[in-house]
């Protein structure tokens, strides 16, 4: 299913494009505010879905070939509000993860970045693999960790996870598989980046402090893919 990105030849409009990131994003927001007031889940759950939920938006990006001025405006102004929510009630929730950490800010800054690296090469399926691995693996990893998460080991003093590790390494690895399969094609050197990719962005995850890993994981994860390709496929 994920070929359909790579082989859409249709571009929409700017309007319609905007338009469907903004409703993705209303849906995202209505979701976790039904959980919220609802369900009554537990915070860090709410967090999640938004945190799974936004990523998903570079999917969007990817298929309606949304320009990357708008992408890259996008997260400067995300940026910005962040940082200024660290210092006034813009956000409320932004701190509630219970410790100091610039994660929303620098998953902000990942985007960008990515966006503007990979539309210029016309290769954005590398921006999608690293941001949603960051989504998805570390989003995941942190409630399987949490709720199920009984082999506890402590490293840089954080508090982690086998549970929660062996998650963002499975992951990691089915969406740098998917995604380097739908551009492609299916060969022993997908497979192999896509083990490399996983063991990587686990040990980046593994090592973060302050909420770093939202930005070392998406920026690692898409370099590394990007490489290696280059090495093993291109090369």
């Amino acid at each position: 299913m994920l070929s359909l990105f790579s082989d859409q030849e249709f571009i929409p409009s700017l309007g319609l494009q905007l338009a469907s990131v903004a409703a993705w994003l209303s849906l995202v927001m209505l979701t976790a505010w039904g959980v919220n007031r609802f369900v009554k889940a537990d915070p860090e759950i709410v967090r999640k879905i938004v945190h799974i939920g936004t990523g998903n938006v570079i999917l969007l990006a990817w298929w309606l070939k949304i320009p990357a001025i708008a992408g890259i405006t996008a997260s400067v102004l995300a940026s910005a509000v962040t940082l200024l929510s660290y210092r006034f009630p813009i956000l409320p929730g932004i701190n509630s993860v219970g410790r100091r950490s610039f994660g929303t800010f620098f998953y902000s800054m990942s985007i960008g970045v990515l966006v503007a690296w990979f539309w210029y090469l016309q290769q954005p399926y590398y921006a999608a693999l690293g941001i949603l691995t960051m989504a998805w693996g570390d989003g995941l990893a942190a409630i399987i960790g949490q709720r199920f998460g009984k082999h506890k080991y402590q490293l840089f003093g954080g508090q982690k996870s086998w549970e929660g590790s062996l998650t963002m390494a499975i992951i990691s690895f089915v969406i740098c598989s998917l995604i380097l399969l739908s551009v492609q094609g299916n060969s022993w050197q997908v497979w192999m980046i896509s083990v490399l990719v996983a063991l990587v962005t686990t040990g980046l995850e593994t090592i973060s402090f302050a909420g770093i890993d939202n930005l070392t994981v998406p920026l690692g994860s898409a370099a590394l893919a990007f490489v290696l390709t280059k090495l093993l496929v291109s090369g």
